[in-house]
């Protein structure tokens, strides 16, 4: 079958490896792509919101299946057009269609759905401009730190935790009065900070049953210790020590399938992978957020270490089979470590040649490549976060060293990259 990925970054270089390693997978295209998508399949110069060039494509290339991997054309409803358009009545989108990708497009809606379906979150309140008196007062009367959200899509920069009324009070008011957030911001929720570890667990779903995937940790900010700004994530691993069978029961039980029947209690069409960002807070889970995708970078270690065939994974989630399905998974530990632009998350200067991508790698280690395009024959940067190295190893400081390894025998001018992911782990698995 002809299938084509929308999206241009590591996730999607991850999901290309694994597409094509697929018997079913005739021909792959990606849109945009980047230069490691061009590796694995053809690269069309389509953009992901770009929803008629994106159709033209599927008839033009006789794409049977799409897979949508990042958020803003699945919150856009780019499931609900392409199943719209004369002649695609028949294309298997794997992604969620647009009022069920509010799970991740409105952080109302998300709180307002956990909510109404029992499902254990942080304790919220929501305003706008119309009740900002009350917004401050709440914030005067709550105990911190405290967390602002902007209630729709901020590219990742939309959460802000205050340790100081006054903070919060100034935030507040950027967002609603002074537009900090721009759109995704004309609505705040204020939430009680959640302690604990951060972890994500990822499925697979067509709307009545789901397959769990490994979970993984990604690392945020940008310095090593977890120190300075955040970015999109400087790295992952998985599986996570503390993720017992027991901790992942009751993720299972009051989490994923309490969500899955609320989709189908709502009436939310729901195929494909559902992100929850959890908080372990004492071995009890707790959903910071839902996204309606996979995540970058954990997409790079969560992928590799199943070991199904991808396409019958998306074919049984399409058909709504995915109860028949046995996932089978890696037992090893992965960990992956993303090169960065000097000066990422900030500026950052594109267009610097990248080196040893020719050289052969060490086995079980695969770099998947981000924000890098071809110029000439040579790859060059394209972006803050360039490409990612993904090894295996029998504990998480095994991978990690590896990945490190790796990491150090490729090279771009400037290039920056966190030695320490996965620390707090590391010494548990000696």
């Amino acid at each position: 079958m002809n299938i084509l990925l929308i999206g241009s970054g590591g996730r999607e270089h991850a999901l290309a490896w694994k597409l094509k390693q697929s018997s079913l997978c005739d021909s792959l295209f990606i849109a945009p792509g980047n230069a490691g998508t061009a590796l694995c399949g053809t690269n069309l110069p389509v953009g992901i919101t770009d929803f008629e060039a994106l159709a033209k494509a599927c008839k033009e290339h006789r794409i049977d299946m799409v897979l949508v991997g990042p958020e803003e054309p699945l919150v856009k409803g780019v499931t609900d057009f392409l199943t719209g358009v004369p002649g695609l009545e028949n294309l298997k989108v794997i992604g969620p269609s647009k009022n069920a990708s509010q799970l991740e497009g409105s952080k109302a809606f998300a709180k307002e759905f956990m909510t109404r379906h029992g499902i254990p979150t942080a304790a919220y309140a929501e305003f706008n401009a119309d009740n900002y008196l009350e917004g401050v007062n709440y914030i005067k009367s709550h105990k911190l730190p405290i967390v602002l959200k902007a209630d729709g899509l901020a590219a990742g920069k939309g959460v802000l935790i205050c340790q100081h009324p006054i903070e919060a009070m100034s935030e507040f008011d950027l967002m609603l009065h002074r537009a900090k957030f721009g759109e995704a911001g004309k609505k705040v929720v204020i939430e009680e900070f959640l302690h604990g570890i951060e972890l994500s667990v990822f499925v697979l779903t067509d709307g009545e049953d789901y397959v769990l995937l490994p979970e993984a940790k990604d690392y945020k900010r940008v310095g090593v210790g977890d120190t300075g700004l955040n970015t999109g994530g400087m790295g992952a691993v998985s599986p996570l020590p503390f993720a017992d069978e027991a901790f992942i029961q009751k993720v299972r039980s009051r989490v994923i399938e309490p969500t899955i029947a609320g989709l189908k209690k709502d009436q939310l069409d729901y195929k494909g992978f559902i992100f929850f960002g959890l908080m372990n807070d004492n071995g009890d889970p707790k959903v910071i957020e839902y996204n309606c995708r996979m995540g970058d970078p954990e997409t790079e270690v969560v992928i590799p270490r199943v070991k199904n065939d991808l396409v019958e994974l998306l074919l049984a989630t399409s058909g709504k089979k995915l109860k028949t399905v046995k996932l089978e998974i890696d037992e090893r530990a992965a960990a992956t470590v993303v090169a960065v632009s000097g000066g990422y998350p900030g500026d950052y200067q594109k267009g610097k040649v990248i080196s040893g991508l020719e050289e052969n790698l060490l086995d079980d280690t695969m770099v998947f490549l981000a924000g890098a395009k071809h110029e000439g024959d040579q790859v060059v940067t394209n972006g803050g976060r360039v490409f990612t190295v993904t090894s295996f190893g029998t504990n998480i400081d095994e991978a990690v060293e590896q990945s490190n390894y790796v990491m150090e025998q490729l090279f771009f001018e400037d290039m920056y990259f966190r030695s320490d992911i996965g620390y707090e782990f590391r010494s548990e698995t000696n």
